[in-house]
């Protein structure tokens, strides 16, 4: 009995022992084994790995891309218009024993917060570097300055044993108390061009009606030549007409003649002529040689 009842804690001991000397490594994970807080083994790869039970112990690490919004920040560009900056990072732990060493036991949080000072320290160098106006920071050039500031923060984070994967901005506008300000100076460059648009309109509209009235008195001065011309080789046929006819038969020209006098004098509804009987002016109409 007093043998069985020594051997029974023993076993417990031991399979306790062995129990604790167990430890997994996700896929997920990168695990330090630590004794007396030295590093002693780097687990990296998935599967069970053996400690010394009671002497060392398993500090795990994510492995996988990790997020990390950076504080909002003002901004001075090289055309002294402040903005506010929002970013946010993109990061992994690509050496395990670096960053164990770099930030001890504060871990992932103390690790975040130099990383977003790294961050905010290159934003600034980045957007207020020379030649690096607000209009180009709100531009399509944003793009290349979030690759210069990745590239840059990524050369000095690698002391952390931190690869930084993207930086983006995710907004970058003017401070409150300047908006009003800003868009007071849009609006009146706004106003100006669209009255100089109006008055080179308005110009552009008097050259097209000065043209076109032009043109109209150029028109009808063209037309009203050709029907002078007309008009008068018109008459001269006509009259060359009357003239043969009127040689050919004197008799018959005075006659038609006549007829044209009696039609431009009875013209309409209630024409009245008082006349003397012996009037020249029927001499056809009573004539013998008209009968």
């Amino acid at each position: 009995m007093r043998k069985s009842a020594f051997i029974i804690p023993v076993l417990v001991v031991i399979v306790i022992g062995g129990l604790s000397s167990l430890f997994v490594v996700d896929e997920r994970e990168k695990a330090l084994v630590l004794q007396f807080g030295q590093i002693k083994a780097i687990k990296e790869d998935p599967g069970l790995a053996f400690k010394i039970p009671f002497i060392q112990e398993v500090v795990k690490y994510d492995d996988r891309i990790l997020s990390l919004d950076t504080d909002v920040i003002e901004v001075t560009p090289s055309d002294d218009r402040r903005l506010v900056v929002d970013a946010f990072a993109r990061y992994r732990i690509a050496d395990v024993q670096k960053f164990r060493e770099a930030v001890g036991v504060g871990g992932t949080r103390l690790a975040e917060d130099r990383l977003s000072s790294i961050l905010n320290a290159q934003i600034r160098e980045v957007l207020g570097a020379d030649q690096v106006t607000s209009d180009r920071i709100l531009s399509t050039d944003r793009g290349e300055l979030m690759v210069r500031i990745r590239d840059q923060a990524r050369e000095v984070a690698l002391s952390l044993g931190i690869e930084v994967v993207d930086v983006r901005l995710k907004q970058t506008n003017l401070p409150s108390q300047n908006l009003e300000a800003t868009f007071a100076r849009m609006r009146a460059e706004r106003e100006r061009e669209a009255a100089d648009e109006i008055a080179r309109g308005n110009e552009a509209a008097q050259r097209v009606r000065a043209l076109a009235d032009r043109t109209v008195v150029e028109t009808l001065s063209i037309s009203e030549k050709e029907s002078q011309i007309t008009r008068g080789e018109a008459e001269a046929e006509r009259n060359a007409i009357f003239a043969e006819a009127f040689g050919a038969d004197p008799e018959f020209f005075a006659f038609y003649r006549s007829l044209q006098a009696y039609e431009n004098a009875l013209s309409g509804s209630n024409t009245t002529m008082v006349m003397t009987p012996d009037s020249e002016f029927f001499t056809y109409l009573k004539s013998e040689t008209a009968k």
